[in-house]
C-alpha cells in the first residue's frame, strides 16, 4: 500500500486521518504540523501521497504544495480544506494538487480520494 505523509496543524486531525488510513492498510510514514515541516519531511521521506491542510501557521498548505511540486513535479498531494475555501482549492489544483477533501470529512470521503491516487 501507499506511504502517506499527513500535514495538518491540528493534532486531532492528523490522528483522525492517520487512524482512517491505517485501518485501510496505508502506511503513514510521517506527520507535520505546518507547511514548512511538511516540505522538509516530504524531501526526507519521499511518500507516495501527501494530505495537506490549506490553512496552517508558518507556511500555508498552498505554499508547501508549490515547494513540493517544485521538488517533485509528479508529487501526489491532496488538499484538505474547510468549507468556504473554494478559491484556495482552485489555486491548489492549478498549482499541482491532485485532489481535495472538504472538512469535516468521513472515512467514506477520504479513502476513495486517496485510493484514486494509488
Amino acid at each position: 500500500m501507499a506511504k502517506v505523509l499527513i500535514v495538518d496543524d491540528a493534532a486531532f486531525m492528523r490522528i483522525s486521518i492517520k487512524n482512517m488510513l491505517v485501518k485501510h492498510g496505508y502506511e503513514v510514514v510521517g506527520e507535520a504540523e505546518n507547511g514548512r515541516v511538511g516540505v522538509e519531511k516530504y524531501k526526507e521521506l519521499v511518500p507516495d501521497i501527501v494530505t495537506m491542510d490549506i490553512t496552517m501557521p508558518e507556511m500555508s498548505g498552498l505554499d508547501a504544495l508549490k515547494e513540493i511540486v517544485k521538488f517533485n513535479p509528479k508529487a501526489k498531494v491532496i488538499m484538505v480544506s474547510a468549507m468556504g475555501q473554494e478559491a484556495m482549492v482552485r489555486d491548489a489544483i492549478i498549482s499541482g494538487a491532485k485532489g481535495f477533501i472538504v472538512k469535516p470529512f468521513k472515512e467514506d470521503g477520504i479513502i476513495p480520494a486517496i485510493k484514486k491516487l494509488g
